[in-house]
């Protein structure tokens, strides 16, 4: 996850969508896009009429923030997606949401997709019994993600899975809090992706 040092706020506000980037905060009054609900900068509430660029350029802007990656990774997942069989905007979402870090965050033992990638990176989980360090790992069905034993008591895990009841846990997934294990119970669909994404204007961006 690229280095930002400006507001995270800026980002939802920017993309005109809550991306939920500073976890249980979001779900505040103190959040910022629920007070200002427009683009930063002097000229943020001016009406503009996008072009057919922007509008694509914003699309993938917004999906890549909302994901946490920098653009050289982003475009090596729709690499990936163009070279599968089947909807290459759907292959590119469903490839995304089946990262380690993102179902960590889906199942609760994070505040957000920022933090759940520190605690994977820092060897905090296991996959089917095996210390996973990578937050972009591709999850598979039937794989059972958990936290280590020794990582228990760690207080923003803790956090985490006491305020998981704020948003629902995607129905492709399962948890199980009281063992501090999740399970992929099926691939991801594209149904099961309630966030507003035109996928087909990421594509049509890249295939320029």
């Amino acid at each position: 996850m690229g280095v930002f040092h400006g507001s995270a706020c800026s980002h939802c506000r920017r993309e005109n969508l809550k991306l939920f980037l500073k976890g249980d905060r979001c779900y505040t009054e103190k959040c910022a896009f629920e007070r200002r609900a427009y683009p930063p900068g002097q000229h943020g509430q001016n009406r503009t009429k996008f072009s057919e660029f922007a509008l694509q350029l914003r699309e993938k802007q917004k999906v890549r923030r909302l994901y946490g990656l920098l653009e050289k990774q982003f475009k090596n997942y729709v690499g990936k997606a163009l070279k599968e069989t089947g909807v290459t905007g759907e292959k590119l979402l469903t490839n995304l949401e089946r990262r380690l870090d993102d179902v960590v965050y889906k199942m609760g033992f994070a505040n957000s997709r920022l933090q759940a990638r520190q605690l994977v990176s820092h060897g905090h989980f296991l996959v089917n019994g095996k210390k996973v360090t990578i937050p972009s790992f591709l999850l598979k069905e039937t794989d059972v993600i958990q936290v280590r034993e020794k990582s228990r008591t760690s207080t923003a895990i803790l956090a985490a899975i006491d305020s998981v009841k704020r948003r629902e846990i995607p129905q492709w997934l399962e948890l199980d809090a009281p063992n501090f294990k999740g399970t992929v119970k099926q691939l991801p669909k594209r149904a099961d992706i309630m966030v507003p994404i035109q996928e087909n204007l990421i594509v049509e961006y890249y295939s320029r």
